[in-house]
């Protein structure tokens, strides 16, 4: 899992194994440690409500997505087209925009089994 952040942006990137083990009912977890400042851990999972949830701490992120949404996601792949969404932030600060995508070339490779 790759997340990019940049301002009121996030954008989230998982390669066809951990889109696999989401769809299986799984979390897809990983960790990034700051040198010796701290640690940040982040997990992703499907979730019956039709809107993402971003709940968590700023060093342990839960970040849980529309099943619906990335299942019919998953059924378009490969595309470079990602899910998007809006997070309504506190008054006066931008909403956060979450992208939410599978790496194409991957996705590629493992559905037609080459290169794009």
């Amino acid at each position: 899992m790759k997340l990019q952040i940049e301002a009121q942006h996030l954008r989230i990137r998982i390669d066809e194994d951990e889109l696999a083990r989401l769809l299986a009912g799984n979390i897809v977890a990983g960790h990034t440690q700051f040198a010796k400042a701290f640690m940040m851990h982040f997990t992703l999972r499907l979730q019956h409500e039709v809107e993402p949830v971003l709940t968590g701490y700023t060093d342990a992120w839960q970040i849980g997505l529309p099943e619906a949404a990335v299942r019919e996601h998953a059924a378009r792949l490969p595309t470079r087209e990602g899910l998007r969404y809006l997070l309504p932030c506190e008054q006066g600060i931008d909403a956060l925009e979450l992208l939410f995508d599978v790496d194409v070339r991957d996705s590629v490779r493992r559905r037609h089994g080459s290169k794009p």
